[in-house]
């Protein structure tokens, strides 16, 4: 059986918007569709810098983890 989704509330403060109440799985939608936004900033950033690799040597003399 489906569920009806409520629409958003609004809370009005001195005769301003102060807050909404929205449906959790709304909620968490939003906060993935934000979390989502800055994995693909965050990666749009990485890829204007040039790629640089290390040898798989210097990396574990780096970190100490011996082969």
């Amino acid at each position: 059986m489906k569920t009806k989704k409520k629409s958003p509330e609004i809370i009005i403060r001195n005769g301003k918007p102060s807050a909404v109440i929205l449906e959790i799985d709304e909620y968490q939608g939003l906060l993935e569709r934000l979390e989502d936004i800055d994995d693909l900033q965050t990666l749009a950033k990485m890829r204007k810098r040039p790629l640089k690799f290390k040898k798989l040597g210097d990396f574990l003399k780096e970190y100490k983890l011996g082969v």
